[in-house]
């Protein structure tokens, strides 16, 4: 059985049999001689101490001993095992003892968060070491065959040229996003935020992304049911990343949206923001891969991998989709069904006012 007295107790034992011993030392003393006075004197010191030595070494050794185990519950990650905390505990050794596990758990999760951030950083060095050879090698390819046939004629030099130059082209946009994104984690780009239709931005990227669409024949909707010519849905953000963002979405929706079919954009309404969200009609996104998809160089299988370089994409659009968004404080979140499509949507907040005509430059 389990020793579980606690120091409350102890003291109350203590005090019982220090007090009988004197109460008994004090009654019997008027009857003793000097000697023998002198004699129960020095029994009754050994006994208290005896008392006291062997009262605090049980109270002093349990609590080490609760200290290891609780020490061994941690190495074992079995952080239930520990004991509940009080709001008063006047008990130092068992105050230490929760001061430590407390310390011993959150290092331990900053040791798995270290071990998952590192393995995490393997990844993108893998991920990114194979994104950056396939144009470097394609590169070298089209140019060592020029170099080494002399009698190459020149359409096909020409042709060659060309294509060693569309794939430098991808590396330089690879490597572009590549900065974009570190740029944007440590907090160095900043937003600059106006205002400006959302539905306009929207009409202007469909023009932009018309001949995609036209390619795969998918049509291009924008449900926008609270905007009317006279009262436009204004935003205030970074227009030229909230574009970026758009275009990431919407170009992925085209790219992996069912062929004959839709992508919408829908503009709402919510409370002091616009809801923005685009949709497809594709074959969708399978639950376990959701929360994963605005990782960097994710892929959700190799076929949509192949596909995306084909198309020209980096792999680090909705990453940096991700941190745009987020950087106008709020959210990408993805709904998305087996055989029913994906819904991607953010907030933006929303200004009542002037709105900013974009410049030619913009």
């Amino acid at each position: 059985m389990r020793f579980t007295i606690s120091s409350r107790v102890i003291a109350i034992i203590l005090s019982l049999l220090v007090a009988g011993v004197l109460t008994t030392l004090a009654w019997v003393a008027p009857t003793l001689t000097l000697q023998d006075g002198v004699l129960a004197a020095g029994i009754t010191v050994a006994a208290c101490f005896l008392l006291l030595y062997l009262m605090f070494e049980a109270l002093i050794f349990r609590e080490i001993n609760n200290i290891y185990e609780g020490l061994e519950n941690i190495k074992r990650k079995e952080f239930r095992r520990m004991s509940s905390k009080f709001l008063f505990r006047p008990e130092p050794l068992k105050r230490m003892r929760d001061e430590i596990l407390d310390m011993a758990q959150r290092r331990q999760q900053e040791i798995d968060e270290l071990k998952r951030l590192q393995v995490l950083r393997r990844e993108f060095l893998a991920d990114v070491s194979h994104e950056l050879k396939t144009p470097i090698f394609a590169a070298q390819g089209f140019v060592h065959t020029i170099l080494d046939d002399d009698d190459v004629d020149e359409f096909t030099r020409k042709k060659f040229l060309q294509k060693a130059a569309s794939s430098l082209d991808a590396l330089d946009a690879l490597v572009q996003d590549l900065v974009t994104i570190s740029q944007l984690e440590k907090g160095v780009v900043r937003m600059r935020r106006q205002k400006f239709d959302i539905a306009q931005l929207v009409r202007d990227i469909f023009e932009q992304l018309e001949m995609k669409a036209t390619a795969r024949h998918v049509e291009l909707a924008l449900v926008c049911p609270t905007a009317t010519p006279n009262e436009p849905l204004q935003v205030v953000a970074d227009r030229n990343r909230i574009r970026q963002v758009l275009i990431n979405l919407i170009d992925n929706a085209i790219k992996y949206g069912r062929e004959y079919g839709h992508v919408t954009v829908t503009l709402t309404e919510s409370g002091k923001g616009i809801r923005i969200s685009v949709q497809d009609d594709g074959e969708g996104i399978p639950k376990q891969h959701q929360n994963r998809i605005f990782e960097r160089f994710y892929r959700i299988d190799k076929s949509r991998s192949r596909e995306s370089r084909n198309a020209g994409g980096s792999g680090l659009g909705l990453a940096i989709s991700k941190h745009i968004v987020e950087a106008h404080k709020s959210t990408i979140r993805v709904r998305s069904e087996l055989g029913q499509g994906t819904l991607l949507e953010f907030k933006l907040p929303k200004s009542k006012g002037p709105v900013v005509v974009p410049t030619a430059q913009e």
